[in-house]
């Protein structure tokens, strides 16, 4: 069962690492390009303040953005913004997305995000959790998937594989760790099993977009190719 409450304690431990690395930046630093394809870090730092604010829409019921259109807008034009005021921006944002979260709810009831998504809103905290926690990554200043906490890394794995599982575009694939961790995965795509050996960081990196693969030993095939996220 979800712990939304734990999850809103690791929501809060990530967002204070995430302050304390993006501290350490200067202006120069935010404008040079981050770890994803066409984005600086300023764009990944308005994207996560945007991001909190989207959340706190779907609490509240409300569309989690107007559309695609102001969403895209709305991060280009906060990208460019001095490192203080990006700080400043991702502290208030951070605490009200927390302190709509702490309030008493229906933690079982089904809420909408983009593009129609819909989830339990006790799995809330975890996303924003997610989006903390990978585009601190993506910013490039040290943090690596192997830093990430393991309990975090176990169940983004367990979310991904399940999101992929029966995809037409992947084959049975299995993901296994040296100490034997296993995620099931694909199966809606004709051709042989596949057996995906690695670290867990190294499947997070391959299931979430961030790694090609090269670190992963496979067996049965080549790598499948995943669908973008």
């Amino acid at each position: 069962m979800t712990d939304h409450a734990h999850d809103l304690e690791a929501v809060r431990e990530a967002t204070d690492r995430l302050l304390s690395a993006t501290g350490k930046m200067d202006d120069g630093a935010v404008a040079e390009p981050s770890l994803l394809p066409g984005w600086s870090r300023g764009h990944v730092l308005a994207h996560l303040s945007r991001n909190a604010d989207a959340l706190v829409n779907v609490l509240r019921g409300r569309p989690m953005y107007a559309n695609s259109e102001t969403r895209d807008a709305d991060i280009d034009r906060d990208a460019p913004r001095p490192l203080t005021e990006h700080l400043a921006d991702l502290r208030t944002s951070g605490a009200a997305f927390l302190s709509v979260a702490e309030e008493p709810a229906d933690w079982s009831r089904t809420v909408t995000l983009r593009n129609g998504v819909t989830d339990s809103a006790s799995r809330i905290p975890f996303r924003r959790r997610v989006e903390v926690e990978l585009h601190h990554v993506d910013l490039g200043v040290g943090y690596e998937l192997e830093d990430l906490p393991e309990e975090f890394v176990t169940r983004e794995n367990d979310f991904l594989a399940e999101r992929f599982a029966g995809h037409p575009a992947v084959v049975a694939t299995t993901a296994v760790t040296p100490d034997g961790r296993l995620w099931t995965t694909g199966g809606g795509a004709e051709g042989a099993p596949v057996t995906v050996r690695g670290s867990a960081p190294d499947i997070l990196g391959w299931l979430c977009g961030r790694r090609d693969g090269s670190a992963l030993t496979v067996e049965g095939g080549g790598l499948p190719a995943l669908p973008p996220l």
